[in-house]
């Protein structure tokens, strides 16, 4: 199972339509989103920092089902800096780095 973290910014768009409606509810509409590409939105959150949201999606999906969800809401203008985080193994990288360096020379 694939997890992805994605992060986000609302537009000045986006605050408009929240001061016009501050009773939406964002995480039904993300989790919709995830759910129409064939993940399950594990959280989603408006945070405070960098990013104005933050969203864990799981599921049988590939990278590209998640992209496909950062040009859907891209694409409206109220969302921007859409930004796709996949979960690793890091002890599976490091083998892979070991088997690498096998047969490898550096530069010099």
């Amino acid at each position: 199972m694939k997890k992805y973290i994605v992060m986000g910014n609302y537009t000045a768009k986006a605050f408009q339509g929240f001061m016009k409606d501050p009773s939406q509810d964002r995480t039904a509409a993300a989790t919709q989103l995830s759910k129409a590409v064939g993940g399950k939105m594990e959280s989603f959150d408006i945070v405070r920092g960098s990013y104005d949201f933050v969203g864990v999606i799981t599921g049988d999906v590939g990278f590209e089902a998640t992209a496909a969800v950062k040009l859907a809401v891209e694409s409206t203008g109220t969302i921007t800096n859409f930004t796709i985080l996949e979960k690793m193994d890091i002890n599976k990288a490091a083998e892979l780095a070991v088997k690498a360096m096998a047969g490898y020379k550096p530069a010099g």
